[in-house]
């Protein structure tokens, strides 16, 4: 089983226009095009009827004290956690791929609608909906594809996960609205086999990558 990624190899960066957030002229951050990677894979095991796709990020920073504070940095020794950036269940192994800007294109304030995504599949919500829980402007549910926005004040470069599970079911059993964890734990006993691809981004100008 293979994945890869027209928008970026794998290993490399990815470009600011599938991101949310890139490094700003002025100041320190500004929102980006947030275009979901085109995603494709191939080679598939024999039985495999459904595929799920699962985006982390796992270099999130484990306490938020010092993220985009000013006059501080993020440590790079600081312990790391996951955050799940794209959740797809139900999708079609046929297709081949999900061309780029296709199940997201632009910053949705307040979030994309769900669960149910383009051609027939359904998304969960990704960890933004928690992210923005306490802000007026952006509290939502976050449903689908929204891209790296790491702190513009982390020592480190972020990794993002890219992972396609062959399921050996038509319909992943999760429903209505479902998060990273819950999809984690449903797909580990139906997965006949997974395959992923890596890609890099950071904001801080300081960080070389």
């Amino acid at each position: 089983m293979k994945v890869r990624s027209n928008s970026f190899t794998d290993g490399g960066r990815i470009p600011s226009r599938c991101a949310f957030g890139r490094h700003a002229d002025q100041g320190h951050i500004a929102l980006a095009e947030n275009r979901n990677p085109h995603i494709a894979w191939s080679d598939l095991p024999e039985g495999t009827r459904s595929l799920a796709l699962i985006c982390r990020d796992a270099d999130v920073p484990s306490r938020g004290d010092d993220v985009n504070q000013e006059g501080r940095v993020v440590p790079a020794d600081l312990p790391r956690v996951d955050f799940y950036h794209w959740l797809i269940v139900d999708l079609d192994p046929a297709a081949g791929e999900i061309a780029e800007g296709a199940f997201c294109d632009g910053v949705t304030a307040r979030g994309k609608a769900g669960p149910q995504g383009p051609d027939g599949t359904r998304q969960g919500v990704n960890d933004y909906s928690g992210w923005f829980a306490g802000d007026a402007d952006m509290s939502g549910d976050y449903y689908g594809f929204d891209g790296p926005c790491p702190p513009w004040n982390d020592t480190i470069v972020h990794h993002y996960h890219f992972t396609i599970y062959a399921l050996d079911v038509d319909r992943c059993p999760v429903e209505g609205r479902f998060d990273g964890t819950q999809l984690v734990a449903a797909v580990v006993g139906l997965a006949l086999e997974s395959a992923s691809i890596v890609g890099t981004y950071a904001i801080n100008p300081s960080v070389p990558y």
